[in-house]
Formats: structure tokens, C-alpha cells, sequence
């Protein structure tokens, strides 16, 4: 079959790739919608990511669609059953995974290869992450799992609750994802990026303030004077933003370092406005089986649908094309990738 291909540094083909056969434990999805993540364009631009895929290697972690093959030792499942999948699954056994931090798994299973007409999804992933769907779910709604199973871990992490004035850096897809999630809390949101597109996207979702930063000398000088945030949330992965995102909330408030900065960079903190506003700073980390089980239930209630983040689609001949205009500022939400053209 025809499937993407991670070959390094902003280098992806689209090749004949052969299908493995399935394992024990293992079941094969025919793949019905996959998308483009803004995790997938970090790795085109690095060529590699050290725990999830080192080239040469298919490509691609959002995605949904039908059983189409079930090991013989498989129960529960049979062909034809719509499912969304995760991108791994926690071993269980580590310390972190007994303490209910599934997340930060010393033996974290990736899966990886959207980009094709089929995927072999490990037993691991079969037993703790592959979900089935709703007869009404949208495949395309149902391959947001896995981005906002990260966003629900992010919220819980920083316990949002109705009222609270949340501010999100970063209008990319996760950002928009916190808006969508506090918005439906009762929270109070101003968001502050950069694209047009992407702005009315979070004033759709329901953003009380949009702003938009593109022509703003800096992030702070966009902020209305006067503003207060009980919770900050960091969605861009950038240390000026980190190091912004603690000035900008009040004392006893709150920051989620969400986005996360590339290996090897630091910031600075001023340890008297840390100790004397007694703030609280937190990092969220992908996600949980619980919280890919959340995100299914957002997406199945309607909180967060599609149509408010794919903003295009393409063949999967063109996927190549479409990461060298991502890495080149393309401001697409979410691509829809047709794999079966």
C-alpha cells in the first residue's frame, strides 16, 4: 500500500510500503480520516522525534476508521466495528503508571503511520486505547481524540472551573481546544495569536476577547491594561512566551506550560514575584487512558466537532507539498489527508 514516509529533516515520501502482517493481540484499522498535527510538523522540521519514530518510518498519529482484520486471539472486537485510536499506550507496570501518571510511562508505546490506506495497531494499544465509536460519530470528529486527550489532561491539570478568567496563548489547535473545553466549564476566555482564520475560529468557539498579536510589537503589549487572569495557559512552546505567561497572571493564580520549547532552551523567573504572588506553575504532558476516554466523550457530545479545526483537506500524494507550506507558515488549522485517493 501507498503510505507516508519520515526519511529525515523536512524530507517526506510517498512510497509502497508492505503490509505487515498482524501479531497476537494486534488488529488492522482501515483508515477512514487522518489529519495533520502541529506534532507531526515539529518532526518534519527536525526530521526524527527520539520517543515516538526515528526515520526512515511511516508517518502520521491522528486518525479513524473501521476494523478491517482481528487476530485470531482477539475478543471483543470484530471486522467492521468504527474505532479511534490513540498513539500509545502506558505499560501499566512502571511506577509512574502505578501512581495513576500513565502519562509519564517509562515505557510509553507509540504508534505511528496515518498516512496510509491501513494501520497494524499493537495489542498494547488494543487493550487500553483503541475506542470504539458511536454509529452516528463522524470519522473526522472521532481522529480528534488524541490532541484533545492532551488538552483534557492540560485542563484537569490546571483544574479550570466555571468563572475562572483564563487566558490562552496561542491560537493553533491546542489553544483552540482550551478555549472549546473552558468555554463549555463556564470560564471566562481571552485568547491572544496570531491568524485570522484561526481568531474567528476562537471567537466561534467562543472567546469573550480575541487577540490578535501578528502586528503587536509583543504579547504583553496586546493585553488590555487592566487585565486579570485567575489561570494562564502557555499553547505556543516558545520561552519568551513561558517567561510572559507567568507575568501575566495575578497573584495566587495559575500557569500551564503547555506548549512545549525545544530541547536544550531555558527561561528566566523572577523568584520574588514567584514567592510573594504565590503562584503556581504547572507543565501538562500527553495523555492518559482516562483522558482519551474524556476526549471521546467532548467529541461524541458535540463540544468539539471538526468543523471548527479542519480547515482543509489534500491527497495523500500532496501530503509532502502540504508540511513544506506548514513549515513555511501555512496557517492551516487541520488538514484532512485523503489516504485512499
Amino acid at each position: 500500500m501507498r503510505a507516508a514516509v519520515l526519511h529525515g529533516k523536512e524530507e517526506i515520501r510517498v512510497e509502497e510500503v508492505t503490509s505487515a502482517p498482524l501479531q497476537a493481540g494486534e488488529v488492522r484499522v482501515q483508515i477512514e480520516a487522518a489529519l495533520t498535527c502541529g506534532t507531526d510538523l515539529k518532526v518534519f522540521k527536525r526530521g526524527y522525534h527520539a520517543k515516538m519514530l526515528i526515520p526512515p518510518t511511516v508517518f502520521g498519529h491522528e486518525f479513524a476508521g473501521n476494523i478491517c482484520e482481528v487476530a485470531p486471539d482477539v475478543t471483543g472486537w470484530r471486522v467492521g466495528d468504527r474505532v479511534a485510536v490513540a498513539n500509545s499506550a502506558p505499560c501499566g507496570r512502571c511506577f509512574y503508571c502505578r501512581n495513576q501518571q500513565e502519562n509519564l510511562c517509562d515505557d510509553l508505546l507509540f504508534l505511528n503511520g496515518a498516512y496510509a490506506r491501513s494501520i497494524v495497531v499493537p495489542a498494547r494499544i488494543v487493550q487500553k486505547n483503541l475506542l470504539r465509536l458511536k454509529p452516528g460519530t463522524a470519522y473526522c470528529d472521532a481522529a480528534l481524540v488524541e490532541p484533545l486527550a492532551c488538552v483534557v489532561q492540560g485542563v484537569e491539570d490546571t483544574d479550570l472551573r466555571s468563572g475562572q478568567r483564563v487566558l490562552v496563548i496561542g491560537a493553533g489547535p491546542i489553544g483552540l481546544m482550551f478555549v472549546a473545553l473552558a468555554r463549555h466549564l463556564g470560564c471566562r476566555v481571552t485568547i491572544a495569536g496570531k491568524g485570522k482564520r484561526r481568531l474567528e475560529t476562537a471567537q466561534r468557539l467562543g472567546a469573550e476577547l480575541v487577540l490578535d498579536v501578528g502586528e503587536q510589537s509583543g504579547l504583553e503589549e496586546a493585553i488590555p491594561a487592566g487585565s486579570v487572569f485567575d489561570t494562564v495557559i502557555e499553547a505556543v512552546g516558545k520561552p519568551a512566551t513561558w517567561e510572559a505567561a507567568v507575568r501575566l497572571v495575578r497573584k495566587g493564580g495559575k500557569v500551564n506550560f503547555f506548549g512545549g520549547c525545544p530541547t536544550g532552551t531555558t527561561i528566566s523567573l523572577d523568584t520574588s514575584v514567584m514567592h510573594y504572588s504565590s503562584l503556581t506553575l504547572v507543565a501538562s504532558f500527553h495523555h492518559t487512558p482516562r483522558t482519551v476516554r474524556r476526549a471521546l466523550e467532548y467529541i461524541e457530545a458535540g463540544v468539539v466537532q471538526s468543523a471548527d479545526f479542519v480547515d482543509g483537506e489534500c491527497s495523500l500524494s500532496e501530503l509532502p507539498l502540504l508540511f513544506r507550506s506548514m513549515a513555511s507558515g501555512n496557517r492551516a488549522v487541520k488538514t484532512l489527508v485523503r489516504v485512499r485517493e
